[in-house]
């Protein structure tokens, strides 16, 4: 635990370089996505900046290794669904809620898993991996019910489209709109929720 606190405490610095190559200024030599890929698994912290600018290029970098995780076959982690979600969130009201909500979700799901090990580590057989399997589906569908939360008038947007799209092949008008500020108040009222939620989970991680 020491040595992984030691690694993390001065983040290495990676410097990309215009031919794309990614230089480690710790260990002086070049590194591939790979090789990152492995240095967070194993709890090294790391920073990595564009050599010719200067810029911080962290969040695009760790975006490359998702992406190239997740071309691996077998090694999917991300849900089609999710993604789908995930890139309505881009510009929508709701935005700023999502990386909070995310941040506390991946920090419980992380400390489930040591639960798992702990579990595994005391009894392994088939019971164990039973337990682990009705987590991750049970922690699936809390993901799913918190977005769909987070997005009430997706749905509906989505069946008054095809209500519109069934009334015009009939060659009935489209109904008109008149609860747009009932909808606003209950998206109001929505986030406020979510944003209380979301202290309450703060709180019980600082707890």
């Amino acid at each position: 635990m020491s040595e992984t606190a030691t690694k993390t405490a001065e983040p290495v610095t990676i410097k990309k370089y215009a031919n794309r190559r990614l230089y480690n200024t710790g260990t002086s030599s070049y590194v591939t996505l790979e090789d990152l890929a492995a240095m967070v698994k194993n709890g090294e912290d790391f920073v990595v900046y564009d050599a010719k600018t200067g810029e911080d290029i962290t969040r695009s970098v760790l975006t490359q290794i998702i992406f190239e995780q997740e071309n691996k076959e077998g090694q999917n982690l991300l849900p089609i669904a999710f993604l789908r979600q995930l890139i309505r969130f881009y510009g929508d009201s709701m935005q700023m809620l999502v990386p909070r909500y995310l941040e506390v979700s991946i920090d419980s799901l992380t400390r489930e898993q040591e639960k798992f090990r702990q579990q595994m580590a005391q009894a392994f057989g088939v019971g164990a991996f039973t337990s682990l399997e009705e987590q991750v589906r049970r922690n699936m569908e809390m993901f799913e019910r918190a977005f769909a939360m987070l997005t009430p008038f997706a749905r509906r947007e989505e069946q008054a489209a095809a209500a519109a799209a069934a009334e015009a092949d009939k060659g009935n008008p489209q109904p008109g709109g008149g609860s747009g500020a009932g909808e606003i108040d209950d998206l109001k009222r929505q986030m406020e929720e979510m944003q209380k939620r979301l202290e309450r989970l703060s709180d019980k991680d600082k707890a």
